[in-house]
């Protein structure tokens, strides 16, 4: 299973780079217990920071961004299987549970719920 991991990356952060990397790094500590569940970890950043520099963006706070971010996510969604929703204020990570629910798809709380996983 696709499972996009969802969380706080911008929100908390007053767009200081040196939070939104450590936001980041906090989402993707979820990509190998997922992965060693036996699914795919994927975060909606790992898309869309690369479709914002390739439009010439200067980063997530670039008035382009709002063309990216949360549709990257809206568009990733549609091949995901389930959502895992980590803690803390997020705007984008509460939209992309509502987005899932409203498509039947599970939205895990704690990683050590989704199927398969194994303690390291």
């Amino acid at each position: 299973m696709l499972i996009l991991i969802a969380g706080p990356y911008r929100s908390g952060t007053g767009d200081d780079p040196e939070a939104m990397a450590r936001n980041l790094a906090r989402l993707e500590e979820a990509a190998w217990p997922i992965f060693r569940s036996g699914h795919v970890p994927m975060i909606g950043e790992w898309v869309a920071l690369p479709v914002l520099r390739g439009a010439g963006a200067t980063g997530p706070t670039d008035p382009v961004a709002e063309q990216v971010m949360y549709p990257t996510a809206q568009r990733l969604l549609q091949h995901c299987g389930a959502v895992l929703r980590l803690p803390g204020e997020s705007t984008g990570a509460d939209q992309d549970v509502r987005i899932a629910q409203d498509r039947g798809l599970p939205v895990y709380r704690r990683v050590e719920d989704i199927p398969g996983y194994e303690a390291a």
